[in-house]
């Protein structure tokens, strides 16, 4: 078995402000940092953390060297990732002073996919093993479709949200990540109403399993012959950036070594709920043995 994460690295660019900018406004930012991140980065070392074997594939610019340190300081593959001569993705990311966050995302070499290297990638993975996808890299439905020729298992986390999802032959996902604001969106029911977001996931990807993540509110899965609900531990809010992506990664973990829903979706949440208490992206990812501490 192994696991690739096909996706975006990015250098974030992280303001500390005392609320998050508004149209026409100007303000001061207290504070100023840099971390390595990416959904894609994030999600990879996630999952590295939690356990997996995992190889990460994409593109960085000529200013990545630290997003390829980062990754195998963290136990990541990356023999599979190249370098163009462009900048790197990055992001302009604003937290204020609850911990919530507001971002810009610029895709820089993210965007450099081309056919050739995603059949470069892919040959080096076959029906044992699974692709973790997001939306920040290009030619994101070709990635897809080859991955589900060969017989790679399908995992797709739709962020951000956009037109390149519609492109995309979602039949072929075997797993949806998404949040609340990514549910509603791809079905076009209120966040408000999470279990009706779960029912159309069913009616339109009937052989699909959902995980629908909450924030502070819990997240649900959802399957063929189960759904159930996993609260949110609580713990003091310092920078929610990599939450989500920690979810993932630590849940991907416990679906591709066969634990139970109920026990992938527990340390999942243990997981995020460490994560959002430090600062920064992959820097807050938890390593496993950080979750035996909470009960």
């Amino acid at each position: 078995m192994k696991v690739l994460c096909f996706g975006s690295m990015n250098l974030d660019y992280v303001y500390s402000l005392d609320h998050i900018v508004a149209p026409g406004e100007t303000i001061s930012s207290s504070y100023q940092e840099i971390f390595v991140g990416g959904k894609g980065l994030n999600q990879a070392i996630a999952m590295a953390k939690a356990g997996l074997p995992v190889w990460h594939a994409g593109i960085t610019g000529t200013d990545g060297e630290i997003l390829l340190k980062t990754l195998r300081e963290n136990g990541v593959n990356t023999s599979l990732i190249r370098q163009e001569d462009v900048r790197s993705g990055h992001t302009i990311i604003q937290v204020d002073g609850n911990g919530q966050n507001s971002i810009i995302l610029f895709g820089g070499a993210n965007q450099c996919i081309t056919s050739e290297y995603i059949t470069e990638v892919l040959g080096e993975f076959g029906p044992r093993d699974m692709i973790l996808l997001q939306n920040e890299i290009n030619r994101l439905d070709e990635i897809i479709n080859s991955a589900a020729s060969r017989g790679i298992k399908v995992v797709l986390n739709p962020s951000p949200f956009d037109g390149n999802i519609g492109k995309c032959d979602l039949s072929k996902v075997g797993l949806f990540l998404v949040n609340e604001v990514e549910g509603a969106q791809i079905s076009g029911i209120s966040a408000q109403k999470p279990e009706q977001i779960l029912d159309w996931f069913a009616v339109h990807y009937p052989e699909a399993e959902v995980v629908l993540t909450l924030g502070s509110e819990g997240a649900w899965y959802s399957g063929v012959e189960k759904r159930c609900f996993q609260k949110a531990f609580f713990t003091k809010t310092v920078d929610t950036t990599a939450a989500g992506d920690t979810f993932s990664g630590y849940f991907l973990e416990g679906w591709m070594t066969e634990r139970s829903v109920e026990e992938s979706l527990s340390r999942a949440a243990k997981a995020a709920s460490i994560a959002v208490s430090r600062k920064g992206a992959a820097p807050s990812i938890p390593l496993a043995v950080e979750l035996e501490v909470l009960q």
